[in-house]
């Protein structure tokens, strides 16, 4: 029998990152070359597979690292 084992998860910040740069959303989506509505799932941690295009897009947009944008949150700290 299989055992189910727990790895945590990613956090994406870019909606911290949004904020601290003082962007607007349109803004933002023109910039990073994305719908509104994927940049609100993105904001949401709404996204099942990830884009390295478009994190590269924010990071480039935002003046940031990856780091900045996503976070590996443990089993035992993730909810």
């Amino acid at each position: 029998m299989l055992k189910y084992v727990e790895h945590g998860k990613i956090k994406i910040k870019l909606g911290e990152q949004l904020e601290k740069s003082g962007m607007s959303k349109n803004l933002f989506s023109k910039c990073a070359e994305m719908e509104r509505t994927q940049l609100n799932r993105y904001i949401n941690n709404d996204v099942a597979m990830v884009d390295l295009d478009v994190l590269a897009r924010m990071c480039s947009v935002l003046g940031c690292g990856i780091s900045d944008i996503l976070e590996y949150v443990p089993p035992e700290n993730a909810e």
